[in-house]
């Protein structure tokens, strides 16, 4: 039999309502079924998701369906499938998206015929039916690129602003570069980090068109709905980006996209945490002080100035504090 030619790694936890059709949209990739392998995480579901993992998973000649007792995270999840990849690319999915037909067909084409690191797409929001296609910020297509100039400007949507796992392929030496690891035990955020190590130490990337990936919004357990202290992880992953950005030999070069990055983000998560418990919202807090503390202030300064006035209404407070305690 051949050895496969992507790897789809596919965690989910409780997703019952919508893993079959995530699934059998992957019956529709390819005319032959063997050159797909399925990995499938099972995240500590207490439905009926592992039970539909394992009855699609009878109908790839490669499957492996994985089953954690306790949810570990989509982090380390995602981690768990990497250990499986068989072929020259894999991709992520999550367990309430979905692909049009021929998706990855496209994609591991233009992968091979580009020869580069991996590639970006668009996605297609889908909210009660009503579906907006996002497109990366990126303006050339079809067109191998150094993933560094990707990065910048800092106050313009770029690539490191479109951290969605999903909305792409990948080649395997990215694996062996250890590349493709999400940082380990990150509920929520995990792929800010992970998008900048990518476009920092990766050596090639390309945005294509194919037919679209449809991510399902508004998703009452995805974690873009909750307000537990899951989000807390927010905090965590933005101090991962500035230790990969001041780790890099260019790391000046790129940290004002960090502290651009690190500021809108907080203004969005202090808002948010509105909703939060009192004992919550003050970690929520504490953790974004502990962030914007790390951040050169002299940049900060710069950024504000051009922040909206909504935003820096919002973050005076925090940066308030963060001066009294400088």
């Amino acid at each position: 039999m051949p050895t496969p030619l992507v790897t789809v790694i596919l965690p989910a936890k409780d997703a019952g309502p919508y893993i079959g059709t995530t699934l059998e949209t992957l019956t529709r990739q390819f005319d032959d079924p063997a050159a797909l392998k399925l990995v499938a995480i099972d995240d500590g579901s207490r439905d009926d998701t592992g039970t539909i993992m394992r009855r699609y998973a009878e109908r790839f000649p490669y499957a492996e369906v994985i089953s954690n007792d306790r949810p570990r995270g989509l982090s380390d999840a995602r981690n768990q499938g990497l250990a499986h990849v068989e072929g020259e690319a894999f991709c992520f999915l999550d367990g309430d998206d979905w692909m049009q037909p021929r998706r990855l067909d496209v994609l591991v084409s233009r992968l091979h015929d580009l020869g580069c690191d991996y590639l970006r797409t668009d996605h297609v929001t889908d909210k009660g039916g009503r579906r907006t296609l996002v497109r990366a910020p990126h303006p050339w297509r079809e067109q191998v690129a150094d993933p560094r100039d990707a990065i910048l400007p800092e106050n313009e949507p770029t690539m490191v602003d479109y951290p969605f796992a999903w909305a792409g392929i990948f080649h395997r030496r990215l694996i062996d570069r250890g590349l493709a690891t999400f940082p380990p035990g990150l509920f929520t955020a995990e792929d800010r980090p992970w998008i900048w190590r990518l476009h920092l130490q990766a050596e090639s990337f390309a945005v294509v068109d194919a037919p679209a990936l449809l991510y399902r919004r508004g998703v009452t357990t995805s974690l873009t709905q909750v307000r537990d202290r899951r989000q807390l992880d927010f905090a965590r992953a933005m101090a991962e980006v500035l230790d990969i950005v001041r780790a890099d030999p260019e790391g000046e070069r790129f940290l004002p996209k960090v502290v651009w990055t690190a500021l809108a983000l907080s203004s969005r998560h202090l808002v948010r945490s509105r909703r939060m418990t009192p004992a919550l919202r003050a970690e929520m807090r504490a953790g974004i002080l502990g962030v914007i503390r790390r951040l050169p202030e002299a940049q900060v300064a710069g950024v504000l100035r051009r922040l909206d006035g909504s935003r820096r209404r919002v973050l005076a407070p925090v940066l308030r504090q963060a001066r009294k305690a400088a």
